[in-house]
């Protein structure tokens, strides 16, 4: 079994509830809008971090993050894109199992022909009334089991 964690729309914010459901991933993937490099460090510390850049990824320090990634974990093709918009505007890679996004902040799990697609939401900064969330994606044999996690904030 593997535990990927997915994260997207830090916005230069890591809650201390998003790295604690974080630990004990064997890969974390970033779904962009990261916010600062300093994020992707301390996601590092938990495990090997795959991101890509968001639109407001903007700094020099992003220059070098893909707008996409291709990955492979225990056998499963991942894509990662952070406006699934865009995707429309690409074919789709072969072998893909599950797609990977962020943008919306909205967090949605679904599968279509076969594709599982799956937005964490946002885990930085809250937006609207939309939740603050994160996802994880249970990896075993060819089985791909994804997760939403609505993250518990302090009242205010």
């Amino acid at each position: 079994m593997l535990r990927v964690g997915v994260i997207s729309d830090t916005h230069g914010l890591l809650r201390p509830q998003a790295t604690a459901f974080l630990q004990g991933c064997d890969h974390i993937v970033h779904g962009g809008d990261i916010g600062g490099p300093q994020i992707l460090e301390q996601l590092a510390v938990l495990a090997p971090v795959t991101a890509v850049r968001g639109n407001n990824d903007t700094e020099p320090w992003a220059a070098s993050l893909p707008d996409t990634v291709l990955l492979e974990i225990g056998g499963v093709g991942i894509y990662v894109i952070h406006d699934l918009r865009q995707l429309k505007a690409q074919a789709r890679p072969a072998g893909v199992r599950v797609i990977v996004s962020g943008h919306s902040h909205k967090p949605n799990i679904c599968e279509r022909d076969g594709v599982l697609y799956v937005n964490p939401g946002s885990a930085g900064p809250r937006r609207f009334k939309l939740p603050v969330s994160v996802a994880q994606l249970v990896i075993r044999g060819n089985g791909v089991t994804p997760e939403l996690m609505e993250l518990q904030l302090a009242a205010r």
